[in-house]
């Protein structure tokens, strides 16, 4: 059974891969016993299903010992006691053994309590499990999502095409909607999608250098905005000191605090300068802006040329891609026609 389940996988995927145009199949599997050891509501629950169990155990112990107690002491006292007597203890040894048995039955039997409560507990989790995975599935369009603990047979499975983990921050996520506020939900859902982030970069390697591309470009352009604020902000101070002081020599001179010698002809001369320095202050303020803004422009004009020229270059992938795959098709029946018309 489980060879012709991996040969119905095998012609599944050749007849997809076929079909798809040039996409690769996308496959993915989950570890129904890993989530289930993970899933807090289930682990509680086995829990509770595991003290009962232990306390069935318990007693069929002592109905076994007190049975082991009944057959030990007419062992004891046969050679005391008539033959009716030995038949009446017989019958009831038989009648208690045959009670403890069927409680056996009746709590660890196949169809028992402990099985029934088993599945009762089970299956909730595994309607949660199979709606997370169809929901991973059509997100993020994988083809394929098989269980590794079923009857299918999987010689080997790498750790990156693992959703298991996926599968139950959706199951958590879902239980908890309830009980967290829209700050908890927000700050859950942002850690999700970075968590989401690093599993895609496991699952495509290709991911992690665009990823760390990415990260480097935002480091770059935080810098420059930090310097271009830095280098903004010393200008400004400098443009306040000068007026600051420019009207401080102003308030003294208000003040008659202007020394002796003071001509009326520098006294001018100070004035005009003064309005020169304020004059000054507010143009090198003015292109200060103008070279930030220029600079914006000049960064926002360098980001999407790169952009441009990115998409160019995945566009003329995909065709490569696409004429590569034709090219296969073609060879591929012009084989099989050649094949056939062989004797």
């Amino acid at each position: 059974m489980k060879k012709y389940l991996f040969v119905l996988l095998a012609s599944i995927c050749t007849s997809t891969f076929v079909s798809a145009q040039g996409r690769g199949v996308k496959i993915g599997y989950i570890d129904m016993e890993y989530i289930l050891q993970n899933v807090p509501d289930y682990t509680e629950a086995k829990n509770q299903l595991e003290q009962k169990a232990l306390k069935w155990k318990q007693e069929i112990e002592i109905k076994g010992l007190e049975l082991a107690k009944l057959e030990e002491s007419l062992k004891t006292e046969r050679v005391l006691l008539t033959k009716e007597l030995i038949e009446e203890r017989e019958e009831e040894i038989a009648f208690q053994k045959k009670e403890l048995l069927d409680y056996q039955e009746k709590r660890f039997g196949p169809k028992g309590d402990l099985i029934i409560q088993k599945t009762v507990l089970v299956q909730p989790v595994q309607d949660q499990v199979f709606t997370a995975a169809q929901d991973i599935a059509e997100a993020k369009k994988y083809d394929f999502i098989f269980d590794k603990s079923s009857d299918l047979t999987m010689l080997f499975a790498a750790k990156r095409f693992d959703i298991s983990d996926q599968v139950i921050r959706a199951i958590t996520r879902a239980s908890k909607q309830t009980q967290m506020s829209k700050k908890q939900l927000k700050e859950e859902a942002a850690k999700e999608a970075k968590q989401d982030l690093e599993d895609e970069i496991k699952e495509n390697p290709a991911l992690a250098d665009r990823q760390k591309k990415l990260e480097e470009k935002k480091a770059a352009r935080e810098k420059l905005i930090e310097e271009r604020k830095l280098a903004a902000e010393a200008k400004k101070k400098e443009i306040e000191e000068a007026r600051k002081k420019l009207t401080d020599e102003r308030a003294e001179k208000k003040n008659g605090t202007i020394p002796a010698n003071t001509s009326k002809e520098d006294l001018n001369k100070e004035t005009s300068t003064g309005t020169k320095v304020d004059d000054s202050a507010k143009t090198e303020q003015e292109k200060v802006v103008a070279d930030a803004k220029q600079k914006a422009a000049d960064e926002r004009a360098r980001v999407l040329e790169e952009r441009k020229k990115n998409l160019e270059e995945k566009r003329a992938k995909i065709l490569a891609d696409r004429e590569a795959a034709k090219k296969e098709k073609e060879e591929k029946l012009k084989q099989d026609k050649e094949n056939k018309n062989k004797p």
